[in-house]
């Protein structure tokens, strides 16, 4: 049973050379997306602390100073 014409070498090369371009674009394309993702999430994660500071009522240089203590504290505790 006769096969078709072989692809040459060189053609082979080609067309590797081609899917690999193809799967390149597309791993940036993924990344980008992930990027957007990891960027959604901290905007969630923001928006959340957002809300829960303006429910207690606190203004942002107390949230700053508490969390400067409670990390001064936490780093004492670990030494």
């Amino acid at each position: 049973m006769p096969r078709g014409q072989r692809k040459s070498l060189e053609e082979k090369i080609q067309a590797k050379q081609e899917l690999i371009n193809a799967l390149n674009i597309r791993i940036e394309s993924e990344e980008r997306e992930l990027e957007e993702l990891y960027e959604q999430k901290r905007r969630k994660e923001l928006e959340a602390v957002s809300d829960l500071i303006e429910d207690a009522g606190l203004a942002p240089e107390e949230v700053t100073e508490v969390l400067q203590q409670y990390i001064e504290n936490r780093s004492a505790n670990a030494s």
